[in-house]
């Protein structure tokens, strides 16, 4: 088998075979491929597309790639998560305590971010001593005694998909709906998981920006998902304003403990519950979503998830005294206030703009290189459709004495409109597809 045969193969529009895949993936990880023909394919693939059978080949081939977690021998089903990433988005860190809480083993590899604010492995880690770092056997004890643990990647669980993302990073050929489906598939499958729910954000603040995309890309993962194996269903939910009120790492896992205590913002609220009735139905602890719904409302109610926080947070070597009194850590050393210049209905915040000043606070990454401040960020008063005043606040800017704060103010003054006439809210969760 020769690569430049796979390569002409593609670029006449025709369907790889698995082996063909599996050659390209196994030995451009080798390093047996150099990337001028691994940047042919994959335009190829771009501008070619590929079919439902190429992309669950290519899928299975970057998840096996390198190691993969067995997690046969813990009980009952395990189910994963994962976001397509917004602003403001803690869910994770919401929905593993309650699902776990309900008897169901969450057993999930987290990002760190690049851009807009940290991933949710920059959130924990804003917490004081809390461990991401660990070997593959303290990740499945964590889950066989605590029933939960998010950790971060590892280099060696599918190697191939980091290879390749980095090559279509400085190829133009990241916003491929099959190339993006593969390469969060892959990692979901080497996680382990037996059963996989997927939240694709939509709107200006995610990387779908519109509902028809993001269907396309629900219907593939969900397709992958199935064909391998892996009971998947699709989330598609808004994200043309942040989600909740907290923008900034420690700022959003205090948003976190207000939800797991029966509190917090009605957006945020209403997504962490829509995906962790989803995982404990698909954790077979209830007969429909809706009957799992009631589950984890009592967890809530009854203080179980919060407390099921508390022991995960401990288990990992956080600091619980840091979580009794969150309200009063890290708090950063200058509050600043945005707020209206006009009487009227706030009718859009875009999100994606405001993603940008949390970064230009220190709260997200600009490079890899880039250092997170986790006390930074923004926390808003008023959303999309609230009624101000002039003069009333609109969000709260979080700083170590940022330099030009002038700037983040024409920025948000750019980005947070107001307008006479009352705007309807887009909806939240626009499907659910299975």
């Amino acid at each position: 088998m020769k690569i430049i045969d796979i390569i002409d193969k593609k670029k006449k529009g025709l369907e790889l075979s698995k082996e063909e895949i599996h050659y390209f993936v196994n030995e451009y990880t080798n390093g047996n491929i150099p990337d001028y023909q691994a940047s042919a394919l994959l335009m190829a693939m771009f501008i070619n597309k590929m079919t439902p059978n190429e992309t669950a080949n290519l899928t299975l081939a970057m998840a096996y790639s390198g190691q993969t977690l067995d997690l046969s021998d813990i009980e009952g089903v395990k189910v994963d998560k994962h976001s397509t990433g917004g602003v403001g988005d803690k869910v994770s860190l919401v929905v593993a305590p309650i699902v776990a809480s309900c008897g169901i083993p969450v057993a999930k590899m987290s990002g760190r971010g690049l851009g807009f604010t940290g991933g949710t492995i920059d959130k924990l880690e804003s917490i004081e001593g809390f461990k991401t770092d660990m070997t593959i056997d303290e990740f499945k004890s964590y889950v066989k005694n605590h029933g939960i643990v998010i950790s971060g990647q590892t280099d060696e669980l599918a190697p191939a998909d980091k290879k390749i993302y980095a090559l279509r990073d400085v190829t133009s050929t990241v916003d491929d709906i099959s190339l993006i489906a593969a390469s969060i598939m892959s990692k979901k499958i080497a996680s382990g998981a037996d059963a996989i729910v997927l939240d694709i954000k939509v709107g200006s603040g995610a990387f779908m920006k519109t509902i028809e995309d993001a269907e396309i890309l629900a219907k593939t993962m969900v397709s992958i998902g199935n064909s391998l194996n892996r009971t998947t269903i699709c989330i598609i939910s808004s994200m043309d304003e942040p989600l909740g009120f907290g923008i900034g790492n420690i700022i959003e896992v205090r948003e976190a403990i207000e939800v797991l205590k029966g509190n917090g913002p009605k957006d945020l609220v209403e997504v962490c519950l829509t995906i962790s009735s989803i995982m404990v139905y698909l954790g077979k602890k209830s007969n429909s979503i809706e009957e799992a719904r009631e589950i984890v409302l009592k967890s809530i109610n009854d203080g179980s998830a919060y407390k099921k926080f508390r022991e995960w947070i401990e288990c990992q070597k956080g600091k619980l005294s840091v979580i009794d009194n969150i309200s009063e850590y890290r708090k950063a050393s200058n509050i600043d206030i945005f707020v209206a210049k006009e009487e009227g209905y706030i009718s859009s915040i875009n999100a994606q703009e405001i993603g940008k000043v949390a970064m230009l606070l220190g709260a997200g990454r600009e490079t890899k290189e880039s250092i997170i401040d986790p006390s930074v960020g923004l926390i808003f008063e008023k959303k999309v459709s609230d009624y101000v005043r002039a003069g009333d606040v609109i969000c709260q800017i979080h700083h170590n004495n940022y330099g030009n704060i002038d700037m983040i103010m024409e920025h948000l003054n750019k980005n947070i409109n107001i307008s006479k006439q009352k705007q309807t809210k887009s909806e939240l969760i626009y499907k659910i597809i299975k």
